[in-house]
């Protein structure tokens, strides 16, 4: 459980993080969003131990998050913090030392992240000459090298192909089921409805949305309706029931100004109707319409 109380960061004039509160269950992969300068890094930087909230607290399973061992943390940050002239293994064994990993053991295990990365073949070749996404994946290795309970993942897909991010949701999956506990960064909105359960969404340093991802878009449905039928409607005042209606051949669009039911009862009996779906707003279209509401 990590629990994030009524946390506060100022920094001169400016308030980076307005007391923000929310909560990550064991076990959870949570999205936190938001547009460029919401608060998101300076929240992961708190969550961290890298700042220190000016007030509120952050606590892991109970313990303030300052205290909490080092290797309990995974973290793979935007900004890469990489040697451009170290060797792939000699970066990861270096670092799961300074995560207090025994070096056979660390080197065991970097091995079997590089194979499982496709870069097994390539444990000399330096930092440097890797491609971007490649870099990206040591990065990755580095957040769960010494196999931490939570891990922060900010942007992680940046810089991979279709199969590579792929592979780091089947990973993140896996270690979801191992119990492992992630909060996860991202401006991909289509990979946070992929794989994250609860949200946050916050701007200008406050929460605008907080909760499972399912009850978000139910509370952000309009009632959009998509029906596909057969039979004509070319003559029927579809005015009374929509709001712009958009129909074309067999297939009717828009937005109720009357309940789902009562629609559906009304179609029933001009149509034969073969699907009907309340068309449910996609995350990106929540994100827009709350962060516009709310600068």
């Amino acid at each position: 459980m990590i629990e994030i109380k009524d946390i506060l960061k100022q920094y001169d004039k400016v308030t980076a993080v307005d007391h923000v509160s929310f909560s990550v269950e064991t076990g959870d992969i949570f999205g936190l969003l938001g547009p460029n300068g919401a608060g998101k890094t300076t929240t992961i930087r708190m969550l961290m131990s890298i700042i220190e909230p000016d007030s509120g607290t952050i606590l892991l399973n109970g313990t303030p998050v300052k205290k909490v061992p080092r290797t309990t943390l995974g973290y793979l940050p935007e900004e890469r913090g990489l040697y451009p002239n170290q060797k792939l293994l000699e970066t990861l064994v270096y670092l799961g030392g300074l995560k207090g990993l025994e070096k056979n053991a660390v080197k065991k295990e970097a091995m079997d992240w590089l194979e499982r990365f496709s870069l097994g073949d390539r444990p000399n070749s330096k930092i440097q000459e890797l491609s971007k996404g490649n870099q990206q994946k040591i990065q990755f290795i580095m957040a769960l090298i010494q196999n931490p309970d939570f891990v922060i993942l900010d942007e992680p897909f940046t810089g991979l192909d279709p199969l590579n991010q792929l592979l780091l949701k089947e990973i993140i999956e896996e270690k979801q089921k191992e119990g492992v506990t992630f909060i996860f960064s991202t401006h991909q909105m289509e990979q946070v409805e992929r794989l994250c359960t609860n949200i946050c969404l916050i701007n200008n340093g406050k929460v605008l949305v907080e909760g499972s991802l399912e009850d978000v878009r139910a509370k952000h449905r309009k009632d959009a309706v998509e029906v596909r039928f057969s039979g004509d409607l070319t003559h029927d005042g579809l005015s009374d029931f929509m709001d712009d209606p958009e129909f074309n051949g067999a297939v009717l669009k828009g937005v109720l100004n009357k309940p789902p039911r009562d629609f559906l009862d009304w179609l029933n009996t001009r149509v034969d109707i073969e699907s009907f779906r309340i068309d449910t707003p996609s995350l990106e279209q929540i994100f827009i319409e709350e962060v516009k509401a709310s600068s």
